[in-house]
């Protein structure tokens, strides 16, 4: 992860920064971790100084959205990689597979069908996160940890996907550190390298336990209106 960044919008030198500090007090190589700038709900002309400052990783929460104002950033700017960060519809698979290079949710056995035959289809091969609800929360999307193992299994061997890691989005009410670490944990027993986890408020926490993705929006863009 490089610091030099001129002219850089407001948040995005700090936050890189501030990666850059956490890795080190976590003994890590700060070209390990990779910065997703949260680009959702906020419009080409706040994302483009962004993009000028050299920031090439952008997060979306929805397809639709990331369909309208992408396309045309895609064509100026090569070698931007987008992610889907937020929940997936089945019915959505076709559309992500072909606009996103990682999807950051799979959650359940009719999107793993669906996207199985989507990057078949397709021919492309988009990283692929796990989602996993550290917290039990039922409001919230994702695989409870006592069944992680058994899906990423069904993963590759029923619908033939090639998972890249795994993503939690900890409980607002409750210290991240613990989610972290289960969720590197149910990583190492399965053999997974990367770990999307930790946003504006917790990616250092997240990076000292692991976390190869942070995911962070209002740091660098400011609030969302």
């Amino acid at each position: 992860m490089s610091n030099e960044t001129p002219n850089a919008p407001v948040g995005l030198g700090p936050v890189r920064t501030d990666i850059i500090r956490a890795c080190k007090d976590a003994g890590r190589d700060p070209a390990d971790v990779t910065l997703i700038a949260v680009s959702k709900t906020f419009p080409a002309d706040a994302i483009e100084p962004v993009i000028d400052a050299g920031q090439r990783v952008f997060g979306e929460n929805r397809v639709q959205e990331a369909k309208s104002k992408w396309p045309p950033l895609l064509e100026r700017y090569p070698g931007i990689s987008l992610h889907l960060i937020g929940p997936l519809q089945s019915n959505k698979a076709k559309e992500a597979v072909a606009l996103f290079d990682a999807i950051h949710a799979v959650d359940r056995p009719s999107l793993c069908e669906a996207l199985g035959k989507e990057i078949a289809k397709q021919g492309r091969t988009p990283l692929l996160f796990a989602e996993i609800n550290t917290g039990a929360e039922p409001q919230k999307a994702g695989v409870l940890p006592q069944d992680a193992d058994a899906f990423l299994a069904a993963c590759r061997e029923r619908y033939g996907l090639t998972m890249s890691g795994l993503m939690c989005i900890p409980p607002q009410n409750e210290a991240p550190a613990p989610h972290f670490a289960l969720t590197a944990k149910i990583a190492r027993r399965n053999g997974l390298a990367q770990l999307s986890m930790g946003m504006s408020a917790d990616f250092a926490t997240a990076i000292a336990l692991g976390a190869t993705h942070v995911r962070i929006g209002s740091a660098i863009f400011g609030g969302r209106h």
